[in-house]
């Protein structure tokens, strides 16, 4: 085992990586920028390395300067988490090159997964099934308008080195057409320094399904289960859930074999994640392979007893799978909600800054990763994301219900925005709960300027507590109860009324 590791990461994912180690007898390493220096994960660290300032570019992106940490610390591995520098096969290589292990796939691995158009002549190949589309990359509008034409609108142009939801456009009839290509073909230059797109036929009431994966360096492959990743917002994921509430038994297994065959044929080794769409008929589709650890990593952990993390970190020491096959099983359920410092009325665009008070929910069944305290900043420099709250449940219903609780009991005050009533409003959605939805859910249904009940109850306290502070200020002191989310407005009117007495 290691004696010391870096974590090449910020936020909730370097915390969650400290907390592996710990559980190892391993010592951490902390980088930061320096707009992180009274971060969370700078606290929990062993050591700690300033590697630049606050851009990624110049510090989380900086090969040089976090093996350079690596080696003055006298680390033995690097972890990347998610993000950042997990999925470049020129860190990977960098930093074995300088003696360290890299605790993810090989270099080889992530290169031929991380350009999605090889990715899929690679998986077509391997007898994986893929979304029809063009061969290869396109250059032009016309090569766009060929395709189109050969697997019918509507059509997906997705950027062949994009990720994260970034360089995709939903292009429905030809007139839309022209701009979507100049969009993606920008937006693609911009975030990853590479131009090129491809075309995807865009499937009927798609779902987003992905099968977690692991491998060690003998040759040993599993799958470790499904997550249901269809409630996104601009193509990115903000609840997941393991089991999914849409595949059957028999999909189930299929998508299994599908996955493993898929590492096999990359040689793959550590954490993955194959990512799979399916129709309304339940025929599923390789979209792409994320080769690193996954943010939603923790439903599964929740539904099978696994600890991905610290597996990872075995299997780069050297050690075999510690689990087979015939080991796994998914043990009840378990729902993630992704809390962000973003205004989900404003279409969910970042509103970070400082938190005033926070208040994690407790309790049986309930997990927070979390990369943030009360006094702390979420920065405009990096991803809003607060908190990953998780629970679990013997079963869905079970889960909802104390998803709805741990909601109901989370609370954060200060100079930003937050989507927890978001998330409240989702938990009680009638499609929501009957499993009838996907990828386009929240467009179809979360319309706030039309007012939603928790919305309602929610300018109603804001009233009332307005109210009540005009009272105090009359010198009619009195102890306001708590507001419950989703608390009867009838209930909070009389409550105020109290205070009048």
């Amino acid at each position: 085992m290691f004696r010391r590791i870096l974590i090449a990461n910020r936020g909730e994912i370097a915390v969650r990586v400290m907390r592996a180690c710990r559980e190892l007898g391993v010592e951490s390493v902390a980088v930061y920028s320096e707009a992180d220096r009274a971060a969370l994960h700078v606290r929990e660290a062993d050591y700690a390395v300033a590697v630049g300032p606050a851009p990624a570019a110049q510090s989380y992106l900086n090969t040089e300067r976090i093996i350079e940490a690596a080696r003055h610390t006298g680390a033995q591995a690097v972890h990347p988490g998610y993000g950042f520098c997990s999925e470049n096969a020129g860190f990977a290589r960098a930093v074995e090159a300088a003696g360290l292990t890299f605790i993810g796939p090989p270099a080889d691995a992530i290169e031929k997964m991380g350009d999605k158009v090889e990715a899929r002549k690679l998986m077509a190949a391997a007898g994986v099934p893929i979304v029809p589309g063009s061969p290869g990359t396109l250059e032009d509008e016309s090569e766009v308008r060929a395709v189109a034409k050969k697997i019918g609108f509507p059509i997906m142009l997705k950027a062949a080195a994009g990720g994260g939801g970034k360089g995709m456009r939903l292009v429905h009839d030809e007139k839309d057409l022209g701009s979507a290509v100049r969009t993606v073909a920008s937006e693609a230059k911009a975030s990853f320094g590479d131009g090129r797109f491809y075309v995807e036929k865009f499937l009927d009431r798609p779902r987003h399904i992905e099968v977690q994966v692991f491998a060690d360096g003998e040759g040993n492959v599993v799958h470790v289960f499904e997550r249901e990743c269809s409630i996104q917002r601009r193509n990115q994921k903000v609840v997941e859930e393991s089991p999914s509430p849409f595949i059957t038994s028999q999909m189930r297994s299929a998508m299994g074999e599908v996955a493993v065959k898929a590492a096999r044929a990359v040689n793959y080794v550590s954490a993955g994640t194959i990512e799979f769409l399916a129709d309304a008929e339940r025929n599923f589709y390789f979209l792409e392979m994320n080769t690193r650890i996954q943010v939603e990593h923790p439903v599964t952990e929740l539904v099978t007893g696994v600890d991905l993390v610290k597996a990872q970190i075995e299997v780069a020491a050297g050690a075999s799978l510690p689990f087979k096959q015939s080991d796994l099983r998914q043990n009840g359920w378990a729902i993630e909600s992704r809390i962000y410092a973003e205004d989900p009325a404003a279409g969910f665009v970042p509103a970070p800054g400082w938190i005033d008070s926070i208040r994690f929910p407790d309790g049986p069944g309930v997990r927070i990763d979390a990369g943030v305290y009360a006094g702390a900043e979420v920065s405009v420099f990096y991803d809003p994301m607060i908190a990953k709250l998780a629970v679990w449940g013997r079963d869905r219903d079970e889960a909802i219900r104390r998803m709805r609780r741990a909601l109901s009991e989370f609370s954060i005050t200060g100079e930003l925005t937050t989507n927890l009533e978001f998330h409240r409003w989702l938990m009680n959605h009638p499609r929501f709960l009957a499993g009838d939805f996907d990828t386009n859910f929240i467009a179809q249904e979360y319309h706030p300027e039309r007012g939603t009940a928790d919305g309602d109850n929610a300018r109603t306290a804001a009233i009332l507590a307005a109210a009540v502070m005009a009272v105090r200020d009359n010198g009619q002191a009195g102890l306001a109860a708590p507001v419950r989310a989703g608390a009867s407005a009838w209930k909070m009117i009389g409550r105020a009324d109290m205070l009048r007495r």
